[in-house]
């Protein structure tokens, strides 16, 4: 019998095993704070007690009420006492869609609804954006929860539109015009490029990590979207207006006027298949526009140069 080298007697006795170190209450924090994101914990539900969550994480009771009271103060859990279960705070926002749903901004909004489609077995997200720095942005969670265990999708099918790198973009566009167009338009490329690239990367790693069939690919297209838009698994649509300003921005280390829009600051509208015959409507006519660029007018794009 081969004995293992870990277990392998020392003067006839059992080489004593390493003690794993504890989770700290930051982790732990972490933990529970993707649940109430990712919608596995919902508004208003009660969380397990402190006894039980010290026995799933393997920590002192101490430890989980440091991580309660953290998420306390993120305004995420309400009724943190050691007498009783803490409980998710109440939906802020009230219902994610249908004609009550609050829009909210795409930093808040579109890490939540994505998480969420990553529950799905087969995921399928179609962007249609300016950089997808929101898009690459949103997927963190997912992507850290696949790693961590809790989500295991099969399958993942990623469609982007981005403007080609062949027009003359609206926006972003320096103020004066002339020879600065050059350099802004060489800034937004470079960001374009850079951020598919690590969108790709991030997504495609899941095959040798997890056996997950992960298929990404990106169109381009002749003309600026002055409108952002996700569809999620066929049956969610996430909508933003890009809102043009002008702001200043150093570019070669030379100030420079620009009109541009921030993206990730975008106010996002979201519609569901079920939430009534508006969104429904609406999310099958952002499914038929979304096919119809990819399957016309937009052209092969190569995240070079």
């Amino acid at each position: 019998m081969v004995v293992e080298p870990e277990h392998a007697p020392v003067n006839g006795r059992e080489r004593p095993q390493r003690p794993q170190p504890q989770p700290t209450h930051r982790e732990v924090a972490d933990e529970l704070r993707a649940r109430i994101r990712s919608g596995r914990l919902r508004p208003g539900q009660r969380m397990p007690t402190q006894a039980q969550l010290a026995e799933e994480f393997g920590v002192e009771r101490g430890t989980v009420r440091q991580a309660l009271r953290t998420l306390q103060s993120e305004r995420l859990l309400t009724n943190v006492s050691k007498g009783s279960p803490a409980t998710v705070a109440p939906d802020l926002y009230g219902p994610q869609a249908g004609p009550e749903a609050r829009p909210m901004p795409t930093t808040v909004a579109l890490a939540s609804r994505i998480a969420a489609a990553f529950a799905a077995e087969h995921v399928e997200v179609d962007a249609l954006c300016l950089t997808s720095v929101s898009l690459t942005l949103a997927l963190g969670e997912p992507l850290r929860q696949i790693h961590a265990g809790r989500l295991k999708p099969a399958k993942i099918d990623v469609r982007v539109l981005l403007p080609s790198s062949d027009i003359d973009l609206a926006f972003p566009v320096a103020v004066s015009g002339g020879a600065a167009v050059g350099p802004v338009h060489e800034r937004w490329l470079a960001m374009r490029n850079a951020q598919g690239q690590v969108l790709q990367h991030n997504l495609l790693g899941l095959r040798a990590t997890h056996g997950i069939d992960v298929r990404v690919s990106f169109r381009a297209l002749p003309f600026t979207p002055p409108v952002k838009l996700y569809v999620l698994n066929g049956s969610e649509a996430l909508f933003a207006y890009y809102t043009l300003s002008r702001r200043e921005q150093e570019i070669d280390h030379e100030p420079l006027e620009m009109y541009d829009a921030e993206g990730i600051r975008s106010t996002l509208f979201a519609f569901d298949q079920g939430g009534g015959l508006r969104d429904g409507v609406f999310v099958k006519q952002s499914r038929l526009w979304f096919d119809a660029l990819w399957g016309t007018i937009s052209s092969e794009l190569v995240l070079t140069g």
